[in-house]
């Protein structure tokens, strides 16, 4: 890569980071629509399922009257998205919308692929959380993306066994440790959950509640701080509970998983808003048998939960009808009609709070039939989803991850020792890729 190229990524990268004003301009295009007469066509890329029968409300309705017409182009998601879509942008090829999810921005930013649609989403801030918007946002001025749909994370439990054994829901980490030491003395067999080294993501939810930041800037640098005194607190609460045999060292998403699941072997699973659809498959047997309830806290006196997954809708700078393209994105993400679709079509969580408890989720999930204010109960955790702090570069933090803490979750070795593993890793990885990096 040229050097005047890693100079530009650099400067973009801390601008986004900052909150300057400069990126915005990079964002910004001559081509958009207000200026055009005529039709417009736009392709938007995406793997959410049933999406062209959403797209088809607006194709047919708002999109008709003003003469933009979408059409979906279906992809795979993570990283294999973003590297096409980098792929695309650099030969001036990008399609107008993307689907991203919210880690993924930064890398899409700083390689400035996504344009700026602040001037172009009216009012839809105020549709969503805070701590929803800003991670579209970077902490910036610009509005880089329009969420979609979010994975704000909660506590789930059998509530039959938890009765059974005489255990109290914990509202803090510390009752939860105690909760899953006590079932193990009641029954040996049982655990309370499990830790899983191959959900990233679960990891950096957990992290995120407890206040990381693991991607911020000093001056005009990046700073990694993976294992900072927050994650590291996560770190060795959770590899304390593995070492001491507390809790079970195994994956989720496996057949031995489900089957514990299934089994009542494990009673409980920390989780996010989307555990229903992922339990109705896994533990069939065990439906109206479990509930939810908000996260454990650090500390008694708060009320703040991580997130786990969630995307959103991204225009890109490639394309010629930013201004169309962005009224899309607000209109799929906000619109009553175009929110209770994407409920019904694609099984989504939606981020804008005026969805979550009205059209599908006015009644509980069918698995949580005895819980009738589950979704009720999960848009006020939503609300108080922690802000987030990703950088370029959590691709490489999140394999570091699955490597350093599945050997040492398998081993039952000092999870610190794999937090400092995935901190090197991905610091050395930014200055390979040309990103000055605050030591």
């Amino acid at each position: 890569m040229p050097n005047t190229k890693r100079r530009r990524l650099v400067a973009t990268a801390v601008a986004v980071a900052l909150g300057s004003t400069a990126l915005a301009a990079c964002g910004s295009s001559d081509g958009d629509s207000k200026a055009e007469s005529g039709p417009v066509s736009l392709t938007y890329w995406t793997w959410t399922p049933g999406m062209d029968k959403v797209v088809d409300l607006w194709n047919k309705g708002q999109g008709k009257k003003d003469r933009i017409t979408v059409t979906v182009k279906k992809q795979a998601s993570g990283d294999t998205l973003v590297t096409k879509i980098l792929t695309a942008h650099k030969a001036g090829k990008a399609p107008d919308l993307v689907q991203a999810e919210y880690q993924a921005l930064p890398t899409l930013v700083s390689n400035d692929a996504l344009a700026d649609m602040a001037k172009n989403v009216g009012d839809a801030k105020s549709k969503f959380a805070d701590g929803v918007w800003q991670q579209t946002t970077l902490g910036t001025d610009a509005v880089y993306a329009v969420p979609q749909d979010i994975g704000p994370m909660m506590f789930y439990y059998r509530a039959d066994l938890f009765k059974k054994y005489g255990l109290t829901v914990p509202t803090t980490w510390d009752e939860f440790a105690e909760t899953a030491r006590a079932l193990k003395k009641k029954a040996p067999d049982k655990d309370l959950t499990t830790f899983s080294a191959n959900d990233s993501g679960l990891f950096a939810g957990l992290a995120q509640q407890a206040g990381a930041q693991w991607w911020t800037t000093s001056g005009d640098k990046w700073k990694v701080g993976i294992n900072d005194a927050a994650t590291e607190k996560v770190a060795d609460f959770w590899g304390g509970l593995v070492k001491e045999g507390a809790i079970d060292n195994q994956p989720m998403y496996t057949p031995a998983w489900n089957k514990a699941l299934n089994t009542g072997k494990q009673i409980a699973w920390v989780s996010a808003v989307w555990a229903p659809g992922t339990l109705t498959t896994a533990a069939p047997d065990t439906k109206g048998k479990w509930a939810m309830a908000p996260l454990p806290q650090w500390s008694a006196n708060e009320n703040v939960t991580g997130s786990w997954g969630g995307s959103s809708t991204a225009v890109t700078t490639d394309s010629k009808h930013q201004e169309a393209a962005a009224e899309f994105a607000a209109w799929l993400n906000t619109d009553d009609e175009a929110l209770q679709a994407l409920a019904k079509e694609s099984g989504i969580y939606p981020a804008a709070t005026n969805a979550q408890i009205s059209g599908a989720f006015s009644a509980p999930p069918e698995y949580f039939s005895t819980q009738p204010d589950f979704y009720t109960l999960a848009a006020g955790i939503a609300k108080t989803t922690a802000p987030s702090a990703w950088g370029p570069n959590v691709n490489v933090a999140y394999q570091t991850f699955k490597d350093a803490f599945g050997a040492a979750a398998k081993n039952k070795s000092n999870f610190s020792a794999a937090l400092d593993e995935m901190q090197d890793d991905t610091v050395a990885d930014l200055k390979k890729q040309g990103f000055e990096v605050s030591e």
